[in-house]
Formats: C-alpha cells, structure tokens, sequence
C-alpha cells in the first residue's frame, strides 16, 4: 500500500535522479562530445596568438608605390601569468628604468576595462634590435609575449592630406568596432586611410599555442584545428598622379594655400596640395605621438586640410559663374555691353575697377575681368522684375550658385570636408529686414566677395564644370581596389541648372584671358589654355592671389584651382605654378624650368618673430584704413 509519505519520497527521489541525470549528461557533452571547451579548461597552457593581416598596398594612377608596410614588434603582458622574473634584466633589456616599469602597470590599471587576466600593450613599439634580444630571453619573463604587426611607411613625403595615417585606437573606437579592434590596434585616422578602412585593413587570424611553466612554445595546439589565417588588406590604386603631386608640394614650399587638380570627365583627384604640409612619416615609429604634438602647436596648421575645409572669398573667379547665371536668367546675352567709368557707382556703394578699355561685351568683360560690368549683371539677376520680391531671385541666383557645387559639401570620400559659405535670405532679412534689401546692399557678392567663402576643392569643381560645358562627376579620390579594378562606389553625375549654350562665349572669354589678358603668364606653348585670375580681398592682411583654369580647350584633361595667401595679385603666384602644373600633366616634363625656379624662390610666410608681428599689426591696419577710404 503506497502511503502520502512515501508518495512524496518517490517525487523527491525522482527529482534529485532527473538532476543528476542532467548533468551527467553535460559533463559528458563537454569532456567527449564538444572539444571546443578544453581550450578554456587548459588556459593555463594555452596562449592565444592574434594574426595581423598586412595593410593593403597604396598606389598612384600609374602604378607607383606610395604606401607599403613594416613589420612592428609589440610587447604584450597578461598581468596574472607574471611570475618569478627578474626584472632588473627585464628593464635592462627593454632600455628602461625599474620606476618605468611600475608607472606603466600603475597606467594599465588605470584603463578602463582593466582585468588582470587580459591582455595589454606593455611597449608598442620594440625595435629591431631590442626585439631580437628580447625573444632569445622571453621565456625568462612568463606573462609576456610578442606579437607582430605592421605599419605604414610612405615612399615619398608628401600627399600627407590625402593618404592619411594609421594610430592607435581608443576605448570609444573599441566599443564602436564592436569588439574587432582590441587596446594597441593600429587603425585609419585621417584620409583615404579612415575613409577605406574596412578594405585595407583586412581580417585577423589567430593561432592557439601550447606554452610550458617556462611560457616556451610547445607546439600548435589540436594541429591548427582551431587556427585562422589572416586575411591582407585590399591594395588601392588612387587617382592622384605624385608626379604632379611632387612638384606641386615642391612649388608650394614657403607658401600657405592650396592646389587642386582634377581630371573633368572622370572627376578623378590628380593632386591636392595643402601648404604648409608634413611628411607622412612623422606618423610612424615610437614617435609618432610627439611629432602630433609639434604639428598640432606649429602656428602654422600643417594638419589643416586648407583644399577641402579652408573657405576663401573667390574674387573674380566668381564672375564666370556670374556670367552663366546672368545668360541663364535672361538678363544677359553675348553682345551685352556696359561701361565702365573706373569702377560701379549706385548711391552711396562704389566698386572699384582698374583701368580698361570701356565698354566691353560679355567675352571681353571675362578677359579683362572688369568688376563694372559683372555689378551691373548681378544688379540686373537679383532686381529682375520677373520676380515678385527680390528674395525670389535672390533664391533662384543661389539656386544656380548651388548647382556648381558651391554652399553643399561634394562627393570626395575625404574627412572633415566644408560646404563652404553661401549666404542664404535668412542671413539678409535679419541684418536688414524682410524686403528692405536688394542688390545694391549686397552687391560684394557680383565679384566673388562678401559672405561668400569657396573651398579650393569647390573651386577646381568649378572649372572642371566649365571644361565639361555644364555638368560634374563628385570629385574622388579612389580609382579601383584590387587586381580586378573593382571601383569603389558609382561617383554620381551632376549637371548644372545652365543650359550647355551659354558655356561658349564663358570658355572664349577664359581663352582669352590667357592669350592676352591677366592670365597670360599662364600660357603653355602648343597647348591652348583656358582661365581666370582673381585677386581675393583679405580683411586680415595682403590679398590672397587666386587662378583657376583647364586645359586643353578642346577635350580638356585637366582643370586647376590655385590659392596662395596673402600673395597679391593672381597673375602673381598662383596663375604660374597652375601652369607649370599643366604642363608637367599634359606634357610629362616642364620647358620653363626658370619659371619653377623664380616660384620656389617666393618665400610669404609669415614672420612669427615679436617684431615681425608687430610689423604685421601695423601692415594690417593700414590696410583696412585703405579700403575704408575707398569705400567712403
């Protein structure tokens, strides 16, 4: 007879068979079954090592290396496998002082995710000779091992901005990557290197090893069955040519401002210059943290990257897109003249203007680059009657000012790029006043000054618009990856809101400009050249010298915008370094070598001594009186 009592100790019995049961059959699943557990049950004889892949390969459209990779040997410390080692011969052959060595335990247990069981950097970089010292004694040092990466090494020191470099990542970088990056990781940080990141770092692989007491290598651990092989990085060709990129950065020396070359059908980067530069070496070896330091305090901003985030007023540059607007709205044809009395005078606003032959049509305004006539143009687009309220065509203008890339950030896959300034009718309505404006109150804007600021990357944009007669392709930096040249994105086409028919009589007027007007000194024997000087007013000091221009006029290959600060005049400094530029492009040499030699002998930098400051101060003030004269 089965009582209550016995009814429950059957129940409990049951219970406590069934748990049993249960994990014996775990127990069983992971000591005969699933392998893959004894690896954390061996830990103490198991040494993870991570594989890093190589970095892909960087090179220039014509196949010449200009980033390759060395092989870096980083010290690794797991903090509670330390035991029993003498450290006086640990420091002696690290090259460092007992004190180093606590600082730097004392600094990893103030990291944050600190556990003495992971794994840390202890030295990033060892070099060659202290490393082949090391490895013959480390297993004198159990909970240190080795591991081999590689960084970046540039076979030429310049193109800084464009490359980028590689540096060490954080903790928010760690947590970003979700885990792939781990402390002492090299990564992308600046140029084509973040903007591909993904693609030229490649895969990790990893190798678990068996380790004695003595932290000596015992072999690979089950055959490799568990192993990974690193997977390299993707090799990058890029569209820069560092022939022209060399002697652009050569040209450039004691100058501050900025190159951009692009080739107009394909949208493709053929050189981007920012001056002052730095040698993308400084960013490898155990000195790369300094020299950042030195760069970043350097008065100078080497590390700005002037081509895509500096804005500078255009000056006459901008009378071209004037020019297009005006034909585009109506308001304006081929034969239109105007005249010009040294200058344009409405009520109390004067532009001034230098002297000329008066008065000119529209291809002869472009040559001579008369700052009269492209007032007037302007005058006539934003009082257009056609239009309710001046805000309208203020709209529309800016609205085809957009359309050439100018106000909005392009397409180049780059970092930290600037839309620039174009102003917007808020801007007016609030410093005048809703309808209490009109073309005369911002008539600065007719000749590329005002509120107007163009990065040089939006600048070459431009004249690669003019040299394709109405249309861009989203300036790029990257051509193909791989031996299969797989391209990396659709770089999408762009056209402009002006019809291809006003472009002509533009383009005559640049020819000229270069046969026999301001730009001349930028012809190229055989090669007709098609440009634009400007000559933009600076508050700050002397007037920043401006040229851009295409070439060949037919067919064109490439088109060139070129800043130089506090230079003067266009024609000064930057219409020739254009020029030679072109024709080292067009011709793969330079005929008028005492043409580069007078470029590389302007110094214009500034002088950062107290008295040269002052001097400065002085220069400065007289200036801006100057043109407070002019404007009253």
């Amino acid at each position: 007879m089965i009582t209550p009592g016995s009814n429950k100790r059957f129940t409990f019995f049951f219970i406590f068979l069934l748990v049993g049961l249960i994990f014996l059959a775990r127990l069983v699943y992971l000591q005969v079954i699933d392998d893959s557990y004894e690896a954390s049950a061996r830990d103490n004889v198991l040494h993870q090592v991570t594989l890093y892949p190589s970095r892909g390969l960087i090179r220039d459209r014509h196949g010449e290396l200009m980033v390759f990779n060395d092989a870096v040997y980083g010290l690794i410390v797991i903090p509670n496998k330390i035991a029993g080692m003498d450290t006086a011969e640990f420091c002696r052959l690290l090259g460092i002082t007992p004190k180093g060595f606590k600082d730097r335990f004392d600094k990893l247990k103030r990291m944050p995710g600190w556990a003495p069981y992971r794994s840390f950097v202890f030295e990033r970089e060892l070099s060659t000779r202290t490393y082949a010292a090391f490895q013959e004694k480390l297993f004198d040092f159990p909970g240190f091992y080795v591991e081999v990466r590689t960084d970046r090494n540039y076979k030429y020191n310049n193109a800084a901005h464009i490359l980028g470099y590689i540096g060490e990542v954080t903790d928010k970088d760690i947590e970003k990557s979700g885990g792939y990056y781990k402390q002492g990781d090299f990564f992308g940080i600046s140029g084509i290197e973040r903007a591909y990141e993904e693609r030229l770092r490649g895969r990790k692989g990893v190798r678990y090893v068996l380790v004695d007491v003595l932290n000596r290598e015992q072999g690979s651990y089950k055959e490799g069955k568990y192993d990974s092989l690193p997977i390299a990085g993707e090799d990058l060709t890029v569209t820069i040519d560092q022939r022209i990129q060399q002697l652009g950065e050569e040209l450039m020396v004691n100058k501050i401002g900025s190159i951009v070359a692009i080739e107009p059908q394909t949208g493709e980067l053929l050189c981007m210059v920012s001056s002052p530069g730095y040698d993308p070496n400084l960013f490898i070896g155990r000195e790369r943290g300094n020299n950042y330091i030195k760069l970043l305090q350097d008065p100078l901003k080497p590390l700005f990257n002037r081509p895509i985030a500096a804005p500078y007023p255009p000056g006459s540059i901008f009378k071209i897109v004037m020019a297009l607007i005006g034909q585009q709205e109506g308001v304006l044809t081929p034969s239109t003249t105007y005249s010009c009395g040294g200058g344009y005078n409405n009520g109390s606003n004067f532009v001034g203007c230098h002297p000329h032959g008066s008065p000119l049509d529209l291809r002869g305004a472009v040559q001579i680059s008369c700052n009269a006539y492209f007032c007037h143009v302007f005058k006539t687009v934003i009082d257009n009657k056609k239009y309710r309220y001046v805000d309208e065509a203020f709209n529309q203008w800016r609205r085809h000012a957009v359309s050439f890339g100018i106000g909005i950030k392009l397409g180049v896959e780059l970092p930290h790029v600037y839309q620039g300034q174009l102003p917007k009718q808020a801007l007016y309505d609030k410093v005048y006043g809703q309808h209490h404006w009109k073309a005369s109150t911002i008539i600065s804007l007719a000749i590329g000054q005002g509120e107007l600021g163009i990065t040089p990357l939006q600048m070459a944009n431009v004249v690669a618009i003019l040299a394709n007669r109405g249309y861009y392709i989203d300036p790029h930096v990257a051509k193909y990856f791989g031996r299969d040249k797989e391209r990396p994105n659709d770089f999408a086409k762009h056209n402009t809101t002006v019809a291809r028919e006003y472009f002509d009589v533009v383009v005559e007027g640049m020819h000229d400009v270069v046969k026999g007007g301001t730009g001349i000194i930028a012809a190229i024997p055989g090669i007709e050249v098609c440009g634009k000087t400007g000559t933009a007013q600076n508050p700050h000091g002397k007037d920043h010298s401006v040229f851009f221009a295409f070439a060949p006029k037919d067919n064109p290959k490439i088109a060139i915008a070129v800043v130089v600060e506090n230079a003067g005049y266009g024609a000064t400094w930057a219409a020739p370094i254009a020029s030679l530029l072109m024709e080292k492009y067009l011709t793969d040499t330079v005929k008028r070598q005492y043409l580069i030699e007078n470029m590389k002998k302007g110094n214009l930098m500034p002088d950062f001594s107290p008295a040269g400051l002052a001097r400065d101060s002085v220069m400065k003030a007289q200036a801006l009186l100057k043109k407070q004269k002019k404007k009253r």
